[in-house]
């Protein structure tokens, strides 16, 4: 972009049509909320400073542009009281104070994250060449939504832009209508807006009355977008088609960087997420969240969900595994039915198998741990071995304890490895031990009882069972009176 532009953002809306407790800019799209995906666009976009105008939950919209965007990443102004869209501007010029006069300002709605940067990058553009230094955003849906109309002469000059409430029956049918992103020159905006009144059907300031202004001057520009892209959210229907629409979008990118998707509308990733590398290969209803990132060459398969994780190259994770804050190293394999919970790393070439779950875990290169485990707060050393029904315990009901299997050490299947502990390099577990104390490198650890075996013990219970419900068959129970072979004198 090769002007210097500042953005405004209108998100002060109550959004009273998505019925909810949240303020609508918090809903999201694609993992991502409205505030967010506006402030990204016009980043993207080149704009040097972003305004936020606040109202509805403004702490809470504050705090999520904090977290996002430290250090004063984003201004933020409040719109107090809701007189409209030409109020809500004029609450954020007090921030622009120090503009120049000729500095571009983009002002964009909070609820539209299909909007493009290249869009408004052609928005800034058509600004500057249009003789009113004024430009805006129109679409022309195949249904037209109630959205405000835009008036032409003759000669296809912008003359104004009349509210969808305000129209005559004429206006009405008009098909071109406002959606709601402009750019317009400081030094004009801070003039056109001290003249807007509230003399229409809503009592409200208007913004889009300076379309009449620019006309004054020449006429603003006008640049025509899909509806799709355009589209605003106002109830839980348009978030779910924008969501819908985000998420192709997402897809097809990634399809075309080169990754495999068995069935693309069956895979949902956050815009969040990445990189995702080439020749990663994604079944069907795989979910990726937040911060994840997949390497070159990686397999996600059936129903498998990833949060903020990371899958190295050449990995596999196996049908329906979660992984939350999680690392998986180059080649190893993760599932089926394994949950990693946050902590967990499993380096190259470990591999954690059927119905794993692991917390706060390290399991280091060439470590398994295959069937049915519960390893938490534990570091696993290089190839070490941990069997079916291991679970280290690490939680006495106050407080959470390490347990350290160093490198090479085999753990027998059923066994229980009581936090603090350690087993030492190369050492054993045998199968069915409680271990409290640490075994030595190279030691062998018992703890279950000496097995006993009774000679000819089978065959006497099983006759001993058999009498007793032979008996319990023949036997009237207590109270039952007596059977008698007389007839009735009935």
């Amino acid at each position: 972009m090769e002007d210097k532009a500042v953005a405004i953002i209108m998100a002060a809306g109550l959004g009273t049509r998505m019925k909810s407790d949240k303020a609508k800019v918090l809903h999201e799209v694609a993992g991502r909320p409205l505030i967010i995906w506006a402030v990204e666009v016009a980043r993207a976009a080149g704009a040097e400073r972003v305004v936020a105008i606040l109202g509805h939950q403004n702490e809470t919209v504050r705090e999520v542009l904090n977290a996002r965007y430290p250090e004063g990443g984003v201004d933020v102004v409040l719109q107090t009281e809701q007189k409209g869209t030409g109020h809500a501007v004029m609450c954020a010029l007090p921030a622009l104070e120090s503009e120049p006069e000729d500095r571009t300002v983009l002002i964009l709605t909070g609820d539209a994250p299909l909007l493009k940067a290249e869009r408004i990058a052609q928005l800034i553009k058509a600004a500057n060449e249009s003789p009113a230094a004024m430009a805006m955003v129109s679409t022309t849906p195949e249904v037209t939504p109630a959205f405000g109309r835009l008036v032409r002469d003759d000669a296809g000059k912008l003359l104004r832009i009349v509210e969808d409430r305000d129209c005559s029956d004429s206006e009405r049918g008009i098909k071109e209508v406002n959606a709601g992103f402009y750019a317009v020159r400081l030094g004009n905006l801070r003039a056109d807006i001290a003249t807007l009144t509230s003399d229409n059907a809503q009592n409200e300031l208007y913004l889009t009355d300076l379309a009449a202004r620019a006309a004054d001057r020449g006429g603003a520009a006008v640049i025509d977008a899909p509806f799709e892209e355009v589209n605003g959210i106002n109830d839980r229907t348009d978030l779910a088609f924008v969501e819908a629409a985000a998420r192709r979008r997402i897809n097809t990118a990634l399809m075309r960087s080169g990754v495999t998707m068995v069935a693309p509308d069956l895979v949902y990733i956050d815009a969040d997420a990445g990189p995702i590398g080439r020749d990663v290969w994604l079944a069907p209803q795989v979910t990726i969240r937040g911060n994840s990132s997949i390497g070159d060459g990686a397999r996600i398969d059936v129903g498998c969900v990833l949060t903020d994780s990371s899958v190295a190259e050449n990995a596999h994770v196996k049908p329906h595994s979660v992984l939350t804050e999680a690392r998986i190293g180059v080649s190893a394999q993760i599932g089926p039915f394994t949950h990693c919970r946050p902590g967990t790393r499993v380096d190259e070439g470990a591999k954690l198998g059927n119905f794993v779950e692991t917390k706060k875990t390290h399991l280091m290169k060439g470590a398994k741990a295959n069937h049915l485990a519960y390893l938490g707060d534990a570091s696993i050393g290089a190839k070490a071995n941990v069997g079916a029904g291991t679970i280290t315990c690490n939680y006495d009901g106050f407080n959470k304890h390490k347990t350290t299997i160093e490198a090479g050490a085999f753990i027998g299947s059923d066994s229980q490895l009581v936090a603090p502990v350690t087993i030492g390099r190369d050492a054993y577990v045998g199968s069915g031990s409680t271990v409290t104390k640490d075994v030595p490198r190279g030691a062998l650890a018992l703890s279950r009882t000496k097995q006993i075996n009774k000679e000819g013990w089978a065959e006497r219970f099983r006759e001993a069972q058999s009498k007793r419900k032979h008996r319990a068959k023949t036997t009237p129970p207590v109270g039952t009176p007596a059977t008698s072979n007389k007839t009735s004198d009935a």
